[in-house]
């Protein structure tokens, strides 16, 4: 099996998949420590026009520091990729978590709600 290592971390399998960037499993190979790895190619922030919102997401998050908001670590780039480092919280999607437990039009009219 071939480790991937980015920067000092190595990568494992992917935990999630969006629109815009791939979530890896890593591991920081000094610590220890589980972190989420949001891989994002930067050709496709750029193709999208992105690029603003991609540099707002990351100095908020430099900012937030609570207890129910997922701490971003650091941030890494190549030529190519942006690697988001953040926290890793286990249980699976907050999305799907609330739609399974709630009425899924009235979780939806909130999920519009909240977007800004």
């Amino acid at each position: 099996m071939v480790v991937r290592k980015i920067g000092i971390y190595e990568v494992g399998r992917t935990i999630g998949e969006g629109t815009f960037a791939k979530v890896k499993f890593a591991q920081n190979t000094e610590t220890g420590e589980s972190v989420a790895m949001k891989i994002l190619d930067r050709s496709t922030i750029i193709k999208l026009k992105m690029v603003d919102q991609i540099k707002k997401e990351i100095s908020i998050m430099k900012l937030v520091r609570h207890p129910y908001v997922v701490r971003l670590h650091e941030v890494l780039a190549s030529r190519t990729k942006i690697y988001i480092i953040l926290e890793y919280i286990t249980g699976g999607e907050l999305f799907d978590k609330i739609v399974s437990n709630s009425n899924k039009e009235h979780c939806l009219r909130k999920m519009r709600c909240l977007k800004f």
